[in-house]
């Protein structure tokens, strides 16, 4: 029971937070912040994972690979 409460005021928290820091921010600095970027419970995104040919485009001959989901 005290995980779950952890978890319902961290997300209180969170949204208050994420709340302040998009009503203080420039809109052309910077991007909107979500609750879970303040969420210690939230679960993050998985690792993107690339190949060894993106790696060596990147690293080796300096390209900067597309965007894949645009």
């Amino acid at each position: 029971m005290l995980d779950g409460r952890q978890r319902h005021d961290w997300s209180i928290a969170a949204s208050l937070m994420a709340v302040i820091a998009n009503t203080n921010r420039d809109p052309k600095r910077s991007r909107r912040l979500n609750p879970s970027d303040f969420d210690p419970f939230s679960k993050r995104q998985r690792p993107i994972k690339v190949g060894v040919s993106v790696l060596k485009d990147v690293f080796i001959d300096g390209k900067m690979p597309q965007e894949a989901h645009g």
